[in-house]
């Protein structure tokens, strides 16, 4: 068992390391993509952009929030969903999605994980852009708390290595995953506060604190609107985080050496 767990470790460890790999990897997906588009990447920043000024004055009508206060609180939350669903459900084709890489090179696994979170990141910082903008019109007070966004950020990419682990491994495995996650992620856009505050829950509002979705939004959006992030939602990350990387290591340790086969 002690081979496994050092084979695993040396693998994590590898693939971090293996920056130019994953980096170079991520950024030509990203091109390929866009290639020939006048525009390229900021197709998603205008595409983002146009959905949250239908959203904004619709949904803040409709919940009776003064659109000053409710806009910037939807587009950064919008912003911040849009990188942890893209991480979580492209963290399901992490392995299966590198078939070829994974059967005629040899590289270390985290590496395909390593990836999938660059590029999320990249298109990220392209959709960054309008959280910027509204920051500017709406918010533009600048605080010693904006430097908690980036800890934020580092902190939803660091889970997303467990994650990408975790879910690539078993998506390798039973490929009806996939669909799973993509399902339960759709239901948790509208369970999650970011159309909605979670103060609107009154006495429920344990209901929105329960999703771990939730907090790791939190630790991002309220450094931007001027507050710190409660303890609660640090708390909360921190418990995702041990509790995650334990079982995926575990499990990636396991069954590391069968991936290629199940891809």
């Amino acid at each position: 068992m002690k081979h496994y767990f050092r084979a695993a470790f040396r693998d994590i460890i590898d693939g971090l390391l293996a920056t130019d790999v994953w980096m170079t990897l991520a950024w030509q997906e990203v091109r390929q993509r866009y290639r020939r588009s006048l525009l390229g990447p900021f197709w998603l920043t205008i595409s983002t952009g146009a959905m949250l000024l239908a959203m904004g004055p619709l949904y803040g009508r409709l919940l009776g929030q003064q659109i000053g206060a409710y806009f910037p609180y939807l587009a950064i939350g919008f912003v911040v969903w849009q990188l942890l669903a893209g991480l979580t459900n492209e963290s399901c084709f992490a392995f299966t999605a590198a078939e070829g890489y994974i059967r005629n090179i040899k590289l270390p696994l985290t590496v395909h994980v390593m990836r999938v979170i660059w590029r999320n990141l990249i298109i990220f910082v392209h959709n960054f852009v309008i959280v910027l903008l509204v920051f500017a019109v709406f918010v533009g007070e600048v605080t010693w708390r904006l430097v908690e966004v980036p800890l934020g950020v580092l902190v939803i990419l660091l889970n997303a290595i467990w994650a990408g682990l975790l879910l690539g491994l078993l998506c390798a495995r039973f490929r009806d995953i996939p669909q799973i996650v993509a399902s339960l992620v759709q239901v948790a856009f509208f369970l999650t506060p970011i159309l909605w505050r979670s103060d609107m829950l009154g006495r429920n509002e344990w209901a929105a604190k329960v999703n771990p979705y939730y907090h790791f939004v939190e630790i991002v959006r309220q450094p931007l609107l001027g507050a710190s992030a409660s303890q609660e939602s640090w708390a909360a990350v921190a418990a995702v985080t041990i509790v995650g990387f334990s079982a995926a290591f575990l499990m990636f340790a396991r069954f590391r050496a069968r991936i290629p086969y199940w891809v």
